[in-house]
């Protein structure tokens, strides 16, 4: 393993003096250590305190809750904080990227139609699937078919009960209640372990459409309207896209951190419920729940109250439940990034788990549980490939799902220890044989997108590393996984804020100045090791990227995967965009503002695409305007978020409900759906007053978005509906297809050449193939650019069929 010989400039000490030895060993199973440990992962800043114990750190935690809400809106999260906002690129050019944006938002939008929700429900139910959350007559009484998972179903009758095995009724579902439907003819059968449903003398039933059911206890959605669809398969896309949250994490930490999950065979009341550890003690027990949101204590009982969770700063506690995702789904969200996350570290340390620490067990099991998902919601919907949430492969899959009206899913991973990647005192735990044999297995698994590290340096690649008093922790932790601690040295930037995280010097402890989140794991004792004092900021890891995180990222490429540069060092991400440049590569993806400024424009001239972190509306309306100033005119234009949500990711604080811009319900969402308040059980979401407490609120953190955007408000939804497009457009470029020829004039071909490429009968991709992306694509045309003889611009028009092949070619004007 070797690093690159580029250095960031950098002037005085090398890694720093070498502090003190911290006598002692790390107690694994105190909860408060544990909670302090993960706080100082995951969230941006925190305020310390001169006493470290738990009691005193609660007490502070308004104050940390205040400086990690200013932390979040002012990612990029490697500019630490007080650093000078500088613009990379100069005042002039920021203003022809804007007036090229505002260019691009004058083009025509595709035609839009609408889809339903789920299939039309006959009177009788055509397969054994139909059935999903509909009432039907079973044996004269109105039964409510509430699907566990495919052809299995809950029967809830109207009194609120469940037919059981025997003839019998339960009050609560179990392996008893649960029925896998047969069809015979017009007449189905219903089996369990406890033998054939009877009812009465009956044992086979004809199924007719009714009403009067009591339905199955399910949180609601609450946005009125069709989804919008194109009106063809490859037309132009327009949708919300997520490019980083975490759905499967649940199942991550060990899979006992996360409280709740997407979904549970048995419906929202066993998949919202709270921890063991925190049910047990009334609230009282779950500390990790403490550190992260500053509460003592919470209420335990999800379903059907919702009192305290879900909420912006509850980080433990489920955020994609399925119906929650459905809303978002419905109100306008099209491309949906699901990282398989973990940290083995931090698992270790946590007392309580069932799953292995393992990154590359993890991610195998989340990719598993993506799946499971996916036939979980086509239950819900009436059959396979019915559900909304549809895992993809590439770009044309995912542009068929969208116009189709649904969600398209993309795979990708987040993760300290990729391909068990690590190092020991600077020797790597992989080789480059391995890599290609585990990126190939990950690309069979589904992974379309890709980082190279998260918390810790790895063999791949130094870290960015974590911002100011809760760095020791994460740099501790760096040591137990790679037995060094980060190379930070004096750095001083060209642009003033494109540095890593700058670090702080480790306090004397035993006169008790540690911070809080620090003095938590410290109090107890940590292993012997010598913590460095870091030279003067700003900071810049000296680690960059090795030859196997260079050999990673050519094999990435190589299967079209996407390439996110997020959290990686600043020397490392500079030289990772020197590859990507050298190779030519355009599939590279900042996806939640883990990189630095100097780096987002190259991203665009690379073709790439960038989303930055949610966070607060505030916020994010202030990230977008400085992204519009470094938009390439090469590309199209389009923007999205990264909420990273269920990853211990803070989601946005609501603006209150007096401020002089509110989001007024009911609201017109995008493809002209009605947005009302979300129910769920006995809880009521309102945006102004609860913020982005679940992902079903995103549809209304983007009127919010309109709404703080004032005169730029119809601006911004435009971009955001743009993103799932531009984010199909880089991953059609990863492939190989050239970018248009309109908006690149030197990729104009002659007229000539044009029309003897492109023949009748040939397939929408293949048109991509030979002559580029089309500028636009509208319906059943697409329109490129050629020129004449005399280097004239021309447009030509290509007509498709409704199936997508070539019927005409023609020249215009």
């Amino acid at each position: 393993m070797r690093a690159r010989d580029e250095d960031p400039p950098t002037t005085g000490e090398g890694q720093g003096t070498l502090l003190r030895r911290v006598p002692g060993r790390l107690v694994l199973a105190v909860a408060a250590a544990t909670g302090a440990l993960v706080a100082a992962f995951v969230l941006p800043g925190a305020v310390g305190t001169r006493d470290g114990s738990l009691e005193q750190q609660l007490s502070e935690a308004s104050a940390a809750k205040v400086a990690r809400d200013q932390a979040k809106n002012a990612l990029s999260r490697s500019v630490g904080p007080g650093a000078d906002a500088q613009v990379p690129t100069t005042a002039a050019e920021a203003r022809r990227a804007a007036a090229y944006v505002e260019s691009e938002r004058a083009l025509p939008d595709p035609r839009l139609t609408r889809t339903a929700v789920m299939q039309p429900r006959r009177k009788r139910p055509q397969d054994r699937y139909a059935m999903a959350n509909g009432c039907y007559r079973l044996a004269g009484q109105p039964v409510f078919f509430k699907p566990t998972a495919l052809g299995r179903y809950l029967l809830h009758t109207r009194g609120g009960d469940l037919l059981a095995a025997g003839g019998t009724r339960a009050a609560k579902p179990s392996s008893a209640t649960v029925w896998t439907a047969t069809k015979n003819g017009r007449r189905f059968t219903f089996r369990n372990d406890g033998g054939r449903l009877r009812i009465g003398s009956a044992s086979s039933f004809a199924l007719v459409r009714t009403t009067g059911c009591t339905p199955y206890p399910e949180s609601q959605v609450d946005v009125v309207g069709r989804p919008h669809a194109g009106v063809t398969p490859y037309q132009e896309v327009r949708g919300y896209v997520d490019t980083h949250t975490h759905g499967m994490a649940f199942e991550f930490l060990g899979g006992q951190a996360h409280c709740g999950r997407p979904w549970h065979e048995y419906g929202a009341p066993y998949a919202l419920v709270d921890c063991e550890d925190h049910t047990r003690t009334g609230g009282y027990g779950g500390v990790l729940e403490s550190v992260l949101s500053g509460q003592p204590h919470h209420d335990p009982v999800g379903w059907p109250t919702f009192r305290d969770w879900p909420a912006p700063e509850s980080l433990t506690h489920e955020g994609t439940y399925y119906r929650w995702m459905e809303r978002a789904w419905r109100g306008g969200q099209r491309l949906f990034v699901n990282l398989l996350v973990e940290n083995n570290q931090l698992c270790r340390l946590y007392p309580f788990k069932r799953n292995s620490c393992d990154d590359m067990d993890s991610v195998r099991l989340q990719a598993r549980q993506m799946y499971a998902f996916q036939d979980y919601i086509d239950a819900q919907f009436g059959g396979p490939g019915k559900g909304f949430y549809r895992i993809v492969e590439n770009p044309w899959q995912a542009r068929q799902v969208v116009n189709a009206g649904k969600m398209a899913v993309v795979m990708g991973i987040e993760t300290s220890v990729p391909f068990g990647c690590t190092m020991k005192l600077d020797v790597p735990a992989c080789d480059a044989a391995e890599i290609s044999r585990q990126v190939q297995e990950v690309h069979d698994m589904g992974v379309r997108q890709m980082e190279l590290v998260n918390k810790f340096d790895n063999a791949l690649s130094g870290v960015a590393g974590d911002a100011g008093a809760i760095g020791p922790v994460v740099n501790t932790a760096n040591f137990l996984e790679t037995g060094t601690f980060w190379d930070m040295r004096h750095c001083e930037p060209a642009d003033g804020e494109s540095h890593d995280h700058n670090q702080v010097a480790v306090p004397d402890i035993s006169a008790g100045q540690q911070d809080a989140l620090f003095g938590a794991i410290a109090s107890l004792g940590l292993p012997s090791a010598l913590l460095p004092l870091y030279p003067t900021p700003d900071h810049c890891n000296h680690r960059g990227l090795t030859t196997l995180g260079e050999h990673t990222i050519r094999e990435l490429a190589k299967r079209h995967i996407l390439f996110d540069p997020d959290h990686m060092s600043v020397k490392a991400r500079r030289q990772a965009m020197d590859q990507i440049e050298r190779m030519r590569y355009p599939g590279v993806i900042s996806s939640h503002s883990w990189s630095t400024p100097d780096t987002y424009p190259r991203i665009y001239r690379a073709g790439g695409f960038v989303t930055p972190y949610a966070g607060d509306s505030t916020g994010f309306v202030e990230k977008w305007r400085r992204h519009v100033g470094w938009a390439d005119r090469r590309y199209y234009w389009g923007i999205g978020f990264g909420a990273d949500i269920n990853g211990l990711g803070a989601q946005g604080n609501p603006r209150g409900a007096d401020v002089a811009n509110p989001v007024r319900y009911p609201f017109r969402g995008l493809g002209g759906v009605t947005v009302r308040k979300q129910r769920a059980g006995e809880r009521v979401y309102d945006i102004n007053v609860d913020g982005v407490a679940q992902y079903g609120l995103y549809p209304d953190w983007v009127e919010d978005l309109r709404m703080v955007a004032g005169r730029d408000g119809r601006d911004i939804t435009d971009d955001m509906a743009r993103g799932a497009e531009a984010y199909l457009q880089t991953w059609e470029r990863a492939y190989g297809v050239r970018p248009d020829s309109c908006r690149n004039p030197r990729l104009r071909k002659p007229v000539a050449t044009v029309q003897r490429l492109l023949r009748p009968g040939m397939s929408s991709r293949a048109v991509l193939r030979k002559v580029g992306q089309p500028y636009q694509r509208l319906g059943t045309t697409y329109r490129f650019c050629a020129r004449t003889a005399g280097d004239a611009k021309v447009m030509m028009r290509v007509d498709l069929t409704r199936a997508g092949r070539v019927s005409a070619v023609r020249r215009l004007g």
